[in-house]
This record gives structure tokens, C-alpha cells and sequence, in this order.
């Protein structure tokens, strides 16, 4: 009698489990997000029984993230997306959470908001995971270190996507395929592919950037990634080291008094602050981190390190086609040699006409010096530009033409 009844027990908790669990459609999903998936299939309206199959398609260990991306998607995602779309994301990014070595050293915050997301901006969503993993993995496999893999991406993406900066780009929030068919981007475009790029291998990234320096006019973004608890950022086309670009002096002299001049980082995780976008200011979905104080903070650590070497000023060199036409599409991409007194000081390229307008080689020269630029004219003869240094910084503009 005893037996007869423990199996009578028995069966009757496996079908309450069963009804359960049959009654509770966000069984495995952590509780903390279930009255935000009630809010978020109510606002995915006719598409909420298409988005509610993801919990049917993914692994007890996956749920919870497409909880966090149901939760933290705009509205424009909930009516539109499918849960074959999602399915195809969280597969793919939780498979390289264990390929990589520096994989176990991301915090699960980290990779659900700058790993795992489909998107950076208000982009176009492409279905890019797969094929960015296929493109990408190949320059890292080799890697140690979260540090070798970020240059490793960084000095083949262009090659690999063949996408250049140009003003011509069709529009700039482009998404990934939509910048590579073109071939042609805005730096926000180009910033778009690097992110996806990054997080297709497992690198932590986001867009940077501003709506308006305080220098001069216009925006610019850029890329941060995340290394052992700490942003640093880089760019499309890298300068010679992380947290090192041309736009550090702007960035630190951002106004952390108004949000029109901040820095911003962009977050796919819900917050406080969004994000603007000078390509369409009614958008008000994309969400970001005002990271404005730790810019001028590395501004000023720079400009101290530079103030170590008083004996210097800053020379940027320019070298154009024709005269009385400073256009980016009118720049000459050329080796030059600087000299003083015969002996070389530094040899570099001049900006292509393809690069963005405020990527320029800047020199450090002794101050009240004397110096020769070797470069070629459009006939192939050799032209010489003398100048004298005094103690300010300067640019010099040179032309091919004669």
C-alpha cells in the first residue's frame, strides 16, 4: 500500500510540475524580468505571439538572454522582428562566450549589453552574426590576449569589408551590409562595422562619440572597448595606439555643462540618458552613458605628458593636389621626409582623400628650429618647403600642382 501511494505522489508532482510549467511561459527566465516581458509583449502588439516562440527555440542556459534583449529592444524591434532573427543572435554570440581565452573574462553585464546586442544605433538590422564570425574569427584564432585580438580586428577589418570614409555614403546610421555593398560610410557607419566586427569575436564594444565639439563645428564617432574593467577607445582607422587619436584634444574639451557638447557611449541596455542622433532627432529609442569626465580626464593625462617635453611644438602636415582647395577629396596621399640639417627626423604618409578630414599627422618638432620637407610634385620632381619652428603649434599646407 505504502509503494502504491509513493507512486500515486510521485505522478501527481510530475503532472503539477508539468502543468507548471506549461502555465508559466517564462519558465528558466530569471523572475527579475517578467513583469518587463508582460510590458514588452504588450507593446509588440500583433507581433507578440511571433516573439514569444524564442522561449520555445533557445536552451534553458539562453534564456535569459533574450530576456534581456525582449526587455531592453525598442518598440520598433518588438513589432518587427522575428524569433528566428533573435534565435540566430543569441546562438551565435553564446557561442564565441566559450571560444575565445579572454571569453571567461567578461562579466555577464558586459556581454549581455556589449556582446550580445543585434544592434548599435537605430541601424538597419541586419543578420550579420554569422557571417561577421566567418570573416572575423580567422584573425584571432591565434590570439592570447583580448588585446592582440582588438588590433588584430582593427588593422584587417578594412581590408576584409572593403569599406572606405566618405562623405558620398548613401546616408549616415548605415548598417553593415549596407556600408559594404556601397563600399562607402560615414564615420558613424564605419564605427557600426567595427563594433559588430569586435562582438562577433567576443570583444566588448560600443559606439562613441559627440553631437557637437566645442572647438569647431561638426560630430564624430568613434569605438570603445572593454578591457579587464576598463573603456578604452579606438576607430576604424586606428591611430598607433589605444585611448590615441586625433580627436583627444576636442573630445577633452567637451562641456560637461550641456548634453549638446557630452560624450557619449551607447548602451542597448535601458537608462536614463539617451543617445543623439544628428541624423534624426525625433529618435528616441537609443540609450547611452555620458562618459564626458573620463575624456577630459585623458585629455589633460596626455597634455601633461606632452607638457613633459617642453621643448616642443605640434606640426601637422597637409599635402594637396591644387592650390586654393582645401577639400578632403582634394588631399594627396604621399610619403614625405622631414629633415633638419640633412638628417631625417621622421618619414610618414600624408591623409588619403578617402580619410576622415580630421585624421592628420601631427609631428612633435623642437621649438625655434629650422626644417626641410621632402615631397613630390605632380611631375614627379622632388619640391623642398623650408620652415622655422618658434613656440606654438602650426600646420603647414602643401600643394602638388605648381
Amino acid at each position: 500500500m505504502g509503494f502504491y501511494w509513493k507512486n500515486i505522489l510521485s505522478i501527481t508532482a510530475s503532472l503539477l510540475l508539468v502543468l507548471f510549467v506549461s502555465c508559466n511561459p517564462y519558465h528558466g527566465v530569471p523572475e527579475s524580468y517578467h513583469q518587463k516581458l508582460d510590458e514588452a509583449f504588450k507593446k509588440a502588439g500583433k507581433n507578440k505571439l511571433e516573439l514569444k516562440q524564442i522561449f520555445e527555440l533557445v536552451s534553458e542556459e539562453q534564456k535569459k538572454a533574450a530576456a534581456f534583449l525582449l526587455t531592453n529592444m525598442p518598440e520598433r524591434d518588438l513589432k518587427n522582428l522575428t524569433a528566428g532573427y533573435l534565435q540566430d543572435n543569441i546562438n551565435w554570440a553564446l557561442k564565441i562566450k566559450t571560444s575565445f581565452p579572454w571569453s571567461n573574462e567578461i562579466p555577464d553585464s558586459i556581454f549581455l549589453n556589449d556582446v550580445l546586442p543585434y544592434a548599435v544605433l537605430n541601424e538597419r538590422r541586419d543578420n550579420w552574426r554569422e557571417d561577421f564570425y566567418t570573416r572575423f574569427s580567422k584573425y584571432v584564432n591565434g590570439c592570447k590576449t583580448i588585446e592582440e585580438a582588438i588590433d588584430s580586428v582593427n588593422k584587417n577589418i578594412m581590408n576584409e569589408v572593403k569599406v572606405v570614409y566618405s562623405t558620398e555614403r548613401p546616408k549616415a546610421d548605415q548598417s553593415p551590409f549596407e556600408s559594404m555593398d556601397c563600399g562607402l560610410a560615414s564615420c558613424t557607419g564605419l564605427s557600426i562595422l567595427l563594433v559588430d566586427a569586435f562582438r562577433s569575436v567576443g570583444i566588448p564594444a560600443r559606439l562613441a562619440g559627440t553631437p557637437l565639439w566645442t572647438t569647431v563645428k561638426g560630430n564624430h564617432s568613434w569605438v570603445e572597448v572593454w578591457i579587464r574593467g576598463e573603456w578604452y577607445f579606438t576607430e576604424y582607422y586606428p591611430g598607433e595606439a589605444l585611448n590615441r587619436s586625433w580627436f583627444v584634444e576636442r573630445a577633452g574639451k567637451a562641456n560637461p555643462e550641456k548634453p549638446i557638447y557630452w560624450i557619449y557611449a551607447s548602451s542597448f541596455k535601458k537608462r536614463d540618458i539617451k543617445f543623439p542622433l544628428v541624423w534624426d532627432e525625433k529618435i528616441d529609442y537609443v540609450f547611452a552613458e555620458n562618459v564626458t569626465s573620463r575624456y577630459i580626464e585623458l585629455y589633460h593625462t596626455q597634455k601633461m605628458q606632452k607638457a613633459n617635453n617642453e621643448n616642443k611644438v605640434i606640426v601637422s602636415v597637409h599635402l594637396f593636389k591644387e592650390k586654393d582647395n582645401l577639400k578632403g577629396d582634394n588631399r594627396i596621399s604621399q610619403q614625405i621626409c622631414i629633415l633638419s640639417e640633412n638628417d631625417t627626423i621622421t618619414r610618414f604618409k600624408t591623409a588619403h582623400p578617402e580619410d576622415d578630414m580630421n585624421n592628420f599627422r601631427e609631428i612633435f618638432l623642437k621649438k625655434k628650429s629650422d626644417f626641410t620637407i621632402h615631397y613630390f610634385d605632380n611631375k614627379g620632381f622632388k619640391q623642398l618647403y623650408i620652415f622655422h619652428t618658434d613656440i606654438s603649434d602650426f600646420r603647414i599646407n602643401l600643394f602638388i600642382d605648381n
